[in-house]
């Protein structure tokens, strides 16, 4: 599986994610770690606004609600199999973590290592989430927001596809920007292995079984 994560939306060089793709250019969006935030206005015009840039470099994006997938993951393991890739947006770790496992994600992408022709791609949460561990991320993320219509357990373990901590929007134009440069902080004086990315910044890896 190829990896393009960004500290922020698409970065500096988004055709960079096009060129991953091969033939099949649709790309799912998953905006599930939105669903702790109450402001529906503004959560669609933030999606529209993915998929406008999205189409900009010749993708062909769709939404993804995974919670209509919750406790069938072979129904959603059909409809992955429709597209070339994923784009995950950014919000809250701890509820994106629960969407995964309850709607079998986690299982699928791990099973799926291997596929080279598949794209993970996204921001912020949406690339928190493969680290080892989430548990530096509590300083940015609360952990116990818990939407309707899902578990209350906090899932301290992160994908597990990466061996270190993500801290985007690190020295950055952003409002998370303070409190990430505490969890660097943090993550340097517990010997964590990690990576920060300021904004504009993407981290492109292949990785395999």
């Amino acid at each position: 599986m190829k990896l393009y994560l960004s500290s922020y939306h698409l970065g500096n060089n988004p055709q960079t994610l096009a060129d991953l793709m091969e033939k099949n250019k649709k790309i799912a969006i998953i905006p599930n770690a939105l669903d702790g935030y109450t402001d529906t206005p503004r959560r669609l015009v933030g999606i529209q606004q993915e998929k406008d840039d999205l189409m900009k470099i010749g993708l062909h994006p769709e939404e993804l609600d995974l919670r209509q997938y919750f406790g069938d993951p072979n129904r959603l393991a059909t409809k992955l199999s429709e597209y070339g890739a994923l784009w995950v947006l950014g919000g809250n770790t701890f509820v994106l973590r629960r969407v995964y496992k309850e709607s079998g994600l986690d299982t699928w992408l791990r099973n799926n290592k291997g596929n080279k022709k598949f794209v993970y791609a996204g921001y912020s949460a949406g690339i928190c989430i493969l680290s080892p561990e989430l548990k530096s991320i509590e300083m940015i993320d609360e952990p116990y927001v818990v939407p309707n219509g899902y578990k209350p357990e906090v899932i301290w373990e992160g994908i597990g596809f990466l061996d270190f901590v993500f801290a985007p929007h690190y020295q950055s134009d952003h409002p998370e920007s303070e409190v990430v440069g505490r969890q660097v902080e943090y993550l340097k004086k517990n010997n964590i292995k990690f990576k920060a990315l300021h904004d504009g910044e993407v981290f492109i890896k292949e990785i395999d079984n």
